[in-house]
């Protein structure tokens, strides 16, 4: 017998496979102090079961992307062996859950409960190293979160952004948020907060890397020659940039300076007309980011106007490091990215004057939600940023920055660090991995789910790491 608060319409996870997919940069991405030339990307078919007994399976992505996840003394092999160790005994978690649901629902419960005893539990686990870090943790279950998702979208025949309303939705945002908010959510869905359709383009942001050349004197005698780009210049003529992410270093202000400076010069000259700068993180006082805005609106004025907002400058504890921004952001936006791994951090985000907050997938398809509607109800802005996303996970991560209604488009670089991986998918959705006229097309984006429309089986993939419950 169906219960108050329940629908036949729920599901429950009834099988996972999780499979570990390789990717080789052709130019090198720093995070930090760190480098990054390769990733494995986590790819999860989940299986779902309604009241009725009726299953379908769905698919989710995320890279491993272990130097941004887990900054740490620990060696790079170590950290990736406890991430991928801890991928693989989620598919259990998640098997075992018994949450009965919308893919919402069951995303937070397990989320942010069975995951933190997960985390707790793997202390003593030598495969697991104690010091996995939530965000790490996190990124390790999005890709499950994500299949979740999509399973339930493929087992009723819809668009999953279709079904974030009271129709399939068993509890309201106030069950979530409470009375912590000044926000009455009482009768709110994320439907409320997300555009009823789907953008068909979007803006693409490209990363300027901090080892990125920027003119024939930077080059590497070594820069891959294989037909695709290499010097910024030739990156916006080729795709069309109007939007250029500047990675800096937060700990060299003249550096910092003197990059924004050249990468504006570049922009000015080519016809870019958005910039945003990140500092990695590795700012602790305001003053740093203030005294480089401020020269650069005196010295710069064409420049600091292109500026639209700046990254998360702060180390991603913030609750250890709650430090006001408000003297930043009454110059530009300031966006949470890093630190905002929940509404909860948005929320003391918020209090300390953040104006912006970047969502990323990677911290769960459900978790990027409550994020968002906790946000726009407070007047923050939205962006979308990447987790350098191929293959499949590009689709959802998109996806999001359509329905979100961003400050202006999607980063989105995959295509820069390694633009074969996604050759595959690539012929199905051809307007998602190649920039065109500075923009991304998501119109062969369709059906339900994610509406991967094909691309979930294009690619022969490995024999699974783990396999449970599945036919």
């Amino acid at each position: 017998m169906i219960q108050q608060n329940e629908k036949l319409t729920d599901v429950s996870v009834s099988g996972a496979e999780l499979y570990f997919l390789p990717v080789t940069t052709r130019m090198p991405l720093k995070f930090g102090a760190e480098v990054l030339t390769s990733v494995t990307c986590a790819r999860v078919r989940l299986a779902v079961t309604d009241r009725s007994g009726k299953t379908a399976h769905g698919w989710g992505e995320t890279p491993l992307s272990v130097q941004w996840a887990w900054p740490a003394k620990l060696s790079y092999q170590e950290r990736y062996e406890a991430m991928t160790a801890f991928c693989q005994k989620l598919a259990r978690l998640w098997c075992d859950s018994a949450v009965w649901g919308h893919p919402l629902e069951i995303g937070i419960t397990i989320n942010e409960s069975r995951l933190a005893e997960l985390v707790r539990n793997s202390e003593h686990d030598a495969s697991v190293h104690a010091e996995l870090p939530w965000l790490a943790a996190l990124i390790c279950s999005s890709a499950y979160d994500l299949a979740l998702h999509d399973a339930y979208g493929v087992l009723h025949g819809l668009p999953v952004y279709q079904t974030y309303n009271a129709k399939w939705m068993n509890r309201d945002l106030q069950s979530y948020f409470g009375s912590e908010t000044r926000f009455d959510f009482d009768s709110k869905y994320p439907a409320d907060f997300l555009k009823s359709e789907l953008s068909q383009t979007l803006p693409a942001w490209h990363l300027v890397g901090g080892l990125d050349p920027l003119d024939p004197t930077e080059l590497d005698p070594h820069v891959p020659d294989d037909g695709h780009p290499v010097l910024l210049e030739d990156w916006i003529d080729r795709d069309g940039l109007d939007c250029l992410k500047i990675k800096l270093r937060g700990t060299d202000a003249e550096w910092d300076f003197e990059r924004t400076v050249k990468v504006g010069e570049i922009s000015l000259a080519k016809g870019v007309h958005h910039l945003s700068t990140d500092f990695n993180c590795t700012v602790h006082d305001p003053v740093y980011v203030t005294t480089i805005l401020d020269r650069l609106k005196v010295e710069h004025p064409e420049i600091y106007d292109l500026l639209l907002y700046v990254e998360q400058p702060f180390p991603y504890e913030l609750e250890k490091y709650p430090i006001d921004v408000g003297a930043i952001a009454a110059k530009k936006p300031i966006f949470m990215d890093e630190s905002a791994h929940d509404w909860r951090l948005v929320r003391e985000g918020h209090r300390l004057n953040w104006n912006g907050v970047a969502l990323k997938t990677c911290k769960t398809q459900s978790g990027a939600l409550l994020s968002l509607c906790w946000a726009k109800a407070h007047g923050m802005q939205l962006m979308v940023q990447d987790l350098t996303n191929p293959m499949l996970a590009q689709i959802p991560h998109v996806l999001l920055a359509a329905y979100a209604d961003t400050i202006m488009g999607v980063e989105t670089n995959a295509m820069q660090f390694y633009p074969e991986a996604s050759s595959v998918e690539e012929k199905i959705h051809p307007g998602l991995y190649r920039r065109r006229s500075g923009k991304l097309d998501l119109s062969t984006i369709g059906g339900p789910g994610f509406g991967y429309q094909g691309a979930t089986e294009a690619r022969t993939l490995p024999e699974p790491a783990v396999s449970i419950g599945m036919s």
